[in-house]
């Protein structure tokens, strides 16, 4: 069970029967009564947005939602393919099921594919991954200040501001919840 405590990004919780995961949450209080907390919920399945005020002393149960590893595939424009490695069987998830996560899938790598009632919806994305940088100017000489940043286009065709001493070719480490730049990688 959770509590509107619990509440984070992405938490996964069952609202009057229907599977909702959390987009965003606020936390407030109105004179002396209890805190409530302000949501924005996005249905599961229909990705219909909808917006609930709960007391702090209510609980949810999370859906019962099925994750199974599985490779990533190819795109077909408006799908995105995944296959059991176990099994050789292959699903389709749409692009608007997965939103920003499509800018951190790279071919042939394993993710966490998430079922509800055998139906394929999401990924359960690791806390960051490894791109390659494809384009970005050059650093001018004299760029020195510590917070001076630079568009960089990334393999997947991700947009990220990088420091000035990244170039075309190096690898560097996305955070995958909010598309920031973390560290260049090895």
């Amino acid at each position: 069970m959770h509590s509107p405590s619990d509440f984070r990004r992405g938490l996964r919780i069952i609202v009057d029967g229907e599977p909702y995961y959390v987009v965003e949450f606020q936390h407030f209080k109105m004179g002396r009564g209890k805190a409530n907390i302000r949501t924005k919920l996005k249905h599961i399945k229909t990705g219909a947005v909808v917006e609930k005020v709960f007391s702090s002393n209510d609980s949810f149960k999370p859906p019962d939602m099925e994750a199974k590893k599985m490779q990533y595939m190819y795109d077909s424009g408006n799908e995105f393919n995944f296959m059991d490695t176990q099994t050789f069987e292959q699903v389709a998830i749409p692009a608007d099921n997965l939103g920003n996560a499509k800018w951190y899938l790279i071919e042939n790598e394993e993710y966490k594919v998430l079922f509800l009632d055998n139906e394929a919806l999401s990924l359960d994305l690791p806390a960051s991954v490894i791109l390659e940088v494809t384009s970005t100017e050059p650093s001018v000489k004299g760029d020195t200040v510590s917070n001076i940043t630079k568009p960089a286009t990334l393999s997947t065709g991700l947009e990220v501001k990088v420091p000035p001493f990244i170039k075309e070719g190096d690898r560097v480490k996305v955070d995958t919840r909010t598309g920031a730049y973390l560290e260049r990688a090895n």
